[in-house]
């Protein structure tokens, strides 16, 4: 399979994959910690290092209509979240440009 190279985010407090403590953003990329995923809470960062993604999906969310990707731990392969690729509602915008919830 060959070896994975991962990135560290730096900074003091990180974020990192709850099944494999693999380190994914930090507290200075948080957004927003009013979301809400399939699972619970959920919070919107502006970067995170160390995912793969998956195929664009169309999704319909509680907020509307949003082109998506699953993103997992480049490390473990667990799903951690997803990041939106298009809004198509005009208020929604704001949640692409590489911002990323993932579950806490």
């Amino acid at each position: 399979m060959g070896r994975i190279f991962l990135d560290h985010p730096g900074g003091t407090t990180l974020y990192s994959c709850a099944n494999c403590d693999t380190a994914l953003t930090n507290r200075s990329e948080l957004t927003s910690m009013r979301f809400n995923g399939a699972t619970g809470r959920a919070f919107l960062f502006k970067k995170v290092v160390n995912l793969s993604y998956s195929e664009v999906q169309d999704r319909v969310m509680l907020t509307g209509r949003h082109m998506v990707r699953d993103v997992f731990c480049k490390n473990c392969d667990t799903k951690l979240g997803w990041m939106y690729e298009y809004a198509n509602e005009e208020t929604q915008q704001y949640k692409v440009c590489g911002l990323k919830p993932v579950w806490v």
